[in-house]
C-alpha cells in the first residue's frame, strides 16, 4: 500500500515546521513524507543514502548552503528530481530565483494547507507551480522585458541574494547573521561584495538601492 503513495521528503531547518508539514502531508491518502533534514548538508547526504524521494519540499533559508545551492546539487547528482520551493520569504522577490536555479515550483508558508497540497500535485504532473499573481508578474516582465537592474541582480550568489533582500526588508548585519545563521564577519563580506557587484559606494547606497529594489520587486 505505501509504496503506492508519492514519497516526499522535507528540508527545513526548523523542525516544529517539518513536523507540520509532515502532518498535513500524511493525511492524505496518496502521500507520504519518507525522509527529513534539516539543512542543505544532511539533504544530500540523505539522498545519497537512502531511498529516493518522488518529490522534494525545501526551504529558501537553511544553516549551511542556500536552498538554492542545494536545488543545484539535487539536479547535479538527480536530474529528474523535482524540488517544490516552500519558504516564509515573498515570492514576489523569490519565485523567478527559484526557477532559475531549477526549482518546479514556489509556494509561501503563509499559503492555507491546501495549496501546498495543490502544488506538489502540479508538480507532480511535470507542470510549475506559482500562484496566479506571481504568474501574471512573470508573463508582464517577459512582455516588457524586465528591469533594467536585473542583469546585474543576477551576477549575485544565492547567499548575497538573500543578504540584498534582507537590507531591503530593514535588517541590520546582526539580525541577517541570526536569520540565517551565519557570523558578522561573513554577513559585512557578502554585503561588501553586493556592493562591488552593484557598482555602489558604500553602506548608505546600497540600503537605498536595496530599499528601492524590494519596492519595485513587490
Amino acid at each position: 500500500m505505501s509504496g503506492l503513495k508519492t514519497q516526499v521528503m522535507l528540508v527545513d531547518d526548523h523542525a516544529m515546521l517539518r513536523h507540520g508539514m509532515a502532518m498535513l502531508i500524511n493525511l492524505e491518502p496518496d502521500m507520504e513524507v519518507i525522509a527529513e533534514a534539516g539543512d542543505g548538508d544532511e539533504a544530500l547526504a540523505r539522498l545519497k543514502t537512502e531511498p529516493r524521494p518522488d518529490i522534494v519540499l525545501m526551504d529558501v533559508s537553511l544553516k549551511t548552503l542556500s536552498g538554492f545551492e542545494v536545488i543545484k546539487s539535487v539536479h547535479h547528482r538527480i536530474p529528474a528530481l523535482p524540488v517544490l520551493m516552500v519558504s516564509m520569504h515573498d515570492e514576489a522577490v523569490y519565485a523567478q530565483r527559484a526557477l532559475r536555479a531549477g526549482a518546479r515550483g514556489y509556494v509561501m508558508k503563509q499559503e492555507p494547507g491546501e495549496v501546498l497540497v495543490n502544488a506538489i500535485r502540479e508538480v507532480l504532473k511535470g507542470n510549475f507551480y506559482l500562484s496566479k499573481q506571481m504568474h501574471a508578474k512573470l508573463l508582464n516582465r517577459v512582455v516588457t522585458g524586465g528591469s533594467e537592474s536585473e542583469p546585474l541582480i543576477n551576477s549575485l550568489t544565492p547567499s548575497e541574494f538573500e543578504v540584498l533582500h534582507l537590507i531591503g526588508a530593514g535588517h541590520s548585519s546582526q539580525e541577517i547573521a541570526t536569520l540565517l545563521s551565519r557570523s558578522i564577519k561573513t554577513i559585512e563580506t557578502h554585503r561588501f561584495n553586493i556592493r562591488t557587484k552593484l557598482n555602489l559606494k558604500d553602506g548608505a547606497d546600497l540600503i537605498r538601492y536595496a530599499t528601492h529594489w524590494i519596492s519595485e520587486e513587490r
